[in-house]
């Protein structure tokens, strides 16, 4: 008797102990969690820059740039959680990492932080806000290949020397030795403010800083960004972009309303460009529509940018796309781009693609 005793209380001992250890376990999935995820975009047509000649090609990111990325937090307690990102972009049509040879491996994010009730702060590589407001206010949102306030704000200035135009902001979609910090959000409004450092000995004053705000309230939302650079890559090298050239500072207003059956978009664009002798500015603006159409959505967009002084300049570029989902992870579209500066010839991006997420 004593040993059948004996026996079912080391069994429920036994018991007990697997019973605790599922918990623990189960206890330290629920306080700290990593996710992988990402898209894959590919694209099938032809692309010809303004002065330059047509490229048939297959060719990745057309509605939005293939990324993978991991992501985690560990729950610190009292509403405090430790996060870590770490994206990288890749080609999807050569296997390669990056948006172009030359790349950093995780381009996209790469950075740590403090989630808490008060606001999250975050340090590395971050997305910079300008590329957030630009994205979120537009009809082709990310599109490198076919979003028309893409191409005036971020294919210009020191990016694509098939261009002749001292148009565009300076700088990446993200900025290195980064240092973020964002408000919770107060009735759908949120604000957050950017500085980076030149990380240089001797060149502490060189950086840059950017403030923004965001609100979401129905129907209507808003964004307003102002940012300021006065190093592109490295300190003192603006230079090599523009003759003399020793800061930029943009401001940018966004706008959004959904009335179900068409949602308008608008952005204005103001950009300051600051020599050693002179300066010059560009106005920049976009209005477009999106249209539910069957199951899928019809794209429509017009950017429009003009020279104050520089090359005296006017930029004006126009797409129509159509969207169609064919699952809640998978779409296919088709896209047309048109795009001149003044005194160039026109260049036009045509093509269908696929894009699978993850």
């Amino acid at each position: 008797m004593r040993t059948t005793i004996g026996g079912a209380w080391r069994t429920t001992l036994k018991m007990s102990a697997v019973a605790a250890l599922v918990a623990g376990a189960a206890s330290a999935f629920a306080q700290s969690s990593v996710q992988l995820y990402g898209q894959v975009d590919e694209w099938v047509g032809a692309q010809k820059f303004p002065g330059g000649q047509r490229a048939w090609q297959v060719s990745g990111g057309g509605m939005s740039t293939s990324y993978w990325g991991i992501k985690g937090s560990e729950d610190l307690g009292n509403g405090f959680k430790a996060i870590f990102t770490l994206e990288d972009f890749f080609r999807a049509q050569n296997g390669r990492f990056g948006r172009f040879d030359g790349d950093t491996f995780f381009a996209r994010n790469s950075y740590v932080g403090i989630e808490s009730p008060y606001g999250t702060l975050t340090a590395g590589r971050l997305t910079t806000q300008l590329f957030v407001s630009t994205i979120l206010f537009n009809p082709f949102i990310d599109s490198y290949v076919f979003s028309p306030m893409v191409y005036h704000v971020f294919l210009g200035l020191g990016t694509f020397p098939t261009y002749t135009t001292d148009q565009g902001v300076v700088g990446d979609s993200g900025w290195n030795n980064a240092i973020q910090y964002s408000t919770p959000s107060f009735g759908g409004l949120s604000g957050s403010a950017m500085y980076a450092f030149g990380n240089s000995a001797g060149q502490n004053g060189s950086k840059k800083y950017s403030v923004q705000f965001l609100y979401f309230n129905g129907p209507f939302a808003a964004t307003g960004v102002y940012q300021y650079v006065n190093f592109n890559s490295d300190p003192a090298d603006l230079g090599t972009l523009v003759s003399g050239m020793k800061s930029q500072g943009v401001g940018q207003l966004g706008l959004t309303y959904d009335l179900k059956y068409v949602k308008f978009y608008g952005q204005y664009m103001y950009t300051k460009n600051d020599q050693q002798i002179g300066s010059w500015h560009v106005n920049t603006a976009q209005g477009g529509v999106t249209i539910p159409a069957g199951p899928g959505t019809v794209m429509a967009s017009y950017a429009w940018s003009r020279d104050g002084g520089g090359l005296d300049q006017t930029h004006q570029t126009w797409a129509v796309g159509y969207d169609y989902p064919l699952s809640k992870r998978t779409d296919v579209y088709a896209a047309y781009l048109n795009d001149h500066f003044t005194g160039q010839s026109t260049g036009d991006t045509f093509g269908v693609g696929m894009r699978a997420k993850f």
